[in-house]
């Protein structure tokens, strides 16, 4: 019990000290270094969450991720699901599904840009694009892996398509989705700080650029410490989902 504590705790001081000795060495010779040591970074994000300067930003950029993941959810599942179960349809899109997928969400940055403006409705596109593929496939692969004694059961009791599908494929097929769900997550947490640079006027990906332009490296050095804790937050409650569902 002591280890499964102490040892994560380990890795996290052995990466503060490398943090440490390198800001130290590069400030020798780079004097505005010094701005990313731990100890600038930690008062500057104290400061930035008391004075309530950032709870805005991250407020926005939880809601993009929400609105993107749902989106991939809405699109992913049912295509998984169609994927799995219609060899023909599988065989039709799977080439064209491997080839977006290889994609960087990043590249469709200007085309996001010309045809849906700035604001908002681009970063929802490259986020829902990022993230659609993992839960595509994993439904795929949770529809492939089911016993086929439950379909037959649900044909021979004459069920529709629509009640297999809700009654037997998706409670079957449940601990696939939320594991291509936490798989999205993560690739959309990656994705968001740039797709935040898009002209947006808010979220944390616009506080990086902002604190750049200011030349304030202790604030984007505590932002980036602060994306990353949100981060693990959020594949943390993922995982805790899955393993509940995998307890049921």
């Amino acid at each position: 019990m002591g280890a499964r504590f102490i040892l994560p705790l380990a890795g996290l001081l052995g990466a503060l000290l490398l943090w440490l000795a390198g800001s130290a060495w590069l400030a020798h010779g780079m004097p505005i270094a010094a701005d990313f040591a731990p100890a600038p970074s930690a008062d500057a994000l104290w400061q930035l969450l008391g004075s309530g300067e950032l709870w805005p930003h991250v407020l926005v950029s939880l809601k993009r991720v929400a609105v993107g993941l749902l989106l991939a959810i809405a699109i992913g599942v049912p295509l998984g699901v169609l994927t799995g179960l219609s060899r023909r349809f599988a065989q039709g899109t799977t080439p064209l599904f491997q080839f977006l997928r290889m994609v960087s969400p990043l590249s469709w940055m200007p085309l996001a840009v010309m045809v849906l403006g700035v604001g908002d409705a681009p970063v929802y596109f490259l986020l829902a694009f990022a993230a659609v593929w993992p839960i595509l496939l994993n439904t795929a692969s949770g529809v492939a892996q089911l016993d086929p004694n439950w379909l037959l059961l649900a044909r021979s009791l004459s069920a529709t398509r629509r009640e297999t599908v809700l009654r037997v494929v998706l409670p079957g097929i449940t601990a696939h989705i939320l594991t291509g769900v936490r798989l999205a997550i993560g690739i959309i947490w990656i994705v968001l700080v740039p797709a935040e640079m898009l002209g947006v006027s808010a979220g944390l990906g616009y506080f990086i650029l902002d604190t750049r332009d200011r030349l304030a490296y202790s604030e984007l050095m505590a932002v980036i410490v602060l994306v990353g804790a949100l981060g693990y937050a959020l594949d943390h409650l993922a995982r805790s989902a899955h393993a509940r569902w995998l307890h049921r």
